[in-house]
């Protein structure tokens, strides 16, 4: 292969690369904004939040254009396969994450419009343990860290059993709400974005685990939570 096709094919891996690390930067910049919009009734970083939320679709047709290219033109095997097709698929989670971070601003812009809720703090240690899985999985990938991209699992169980509790005392204050029921229904809807942007970071998890070892462990936690003791083979 000529020596300007190599170089042709290390600048598409390079761009796809950044542009994926870009879009992770402001989907996480976007979830971090959009919950300080409701945890401090700051409307005006909702509506940044919002309007962010364009770059990081452009970002991803970005990925998936650049991803289809090198595909195409250079027939990619092996690890470079992998790359390109779990850079293509950590971008839609990215995306998706981005997407929650924009429910989350436009419902705190929702809530804002009336007196404070002191209630909205309740979804602090959620949102915290969300962040903390969307921080992980990107530097699972960036590292080239299997064990920790697979080590999201047990995280995110926890994410679920604090979203089953704060759910829980959401819906009994809804029941006795009154004129704040649609304030109420808003946290309710939150909590359970900051809950799907942990499975969302578990794919991405999933991802780095399949790029590094070639090794598919999709399903493979809730094989293990059916059988926890499955027969030897």
């Amino acid at each position: 292969m000529p020596q300007h096709i190599f170089s042709d094919y290390d600048n598409a891996i390079r761009h796809l690369q950044e542009d994926l690390l870009t879009m992770a930067s402001l989907a996480r910049q976007n979830l971090e904004q959009a919950m300080q919009a409701l945890l401090r009734s700051d409307t005006d970083l909702a509506n940044t939040v919002i309007a962010a939320d364009s770059d990081v679709d452009e970002l991803e047709r970005k990925v998936d254009q650049i991803g289809m290219e090198i595909l195409v033109r250079f027939h990619p095997v092996a690890t470079d396969l992998r790359l390109i097709i779990a850079s293509m698929k950590i971008s839609t989670n990215l995306e998706r994450i981005s997407d929650h971070a924009v429910g989350i601003a436009k419902r705190a812009r929702k809530i804002n419009k009336d007196q404070p809720m002191q209630e909205v703090q309740w979804l602090e240690p959620l949102y915290a343990l969300a962040y903390a899985l969307v921080r992980d999985a990107m530097d699972s990938y960036t590292n080239h860290d299997p064990v920790l991209g697979q080590a999201l699992h047990a995280k995110d169980k926890e994410l679920d059993r604090l979203h089953k509790q704060l759910g829980r005392n959401l819906s009994n204050q809804l029941e006795t709400a009154g004129t704040r029921s649609d304030a109420w229904l808003h946290l309710i809807f939150i909590a359970r974005s900051l809950e799907r942007i942990g499975d969302l970071s578990v794919n991405i998890g999933e991802e780095t685990v399949f790029l590094e070892s070639a090794k598919d462990i999709r399903h493979e936690h809730r094989k293990q939570a059916v059988d926890p003791n499955p027969p030897p083979q």
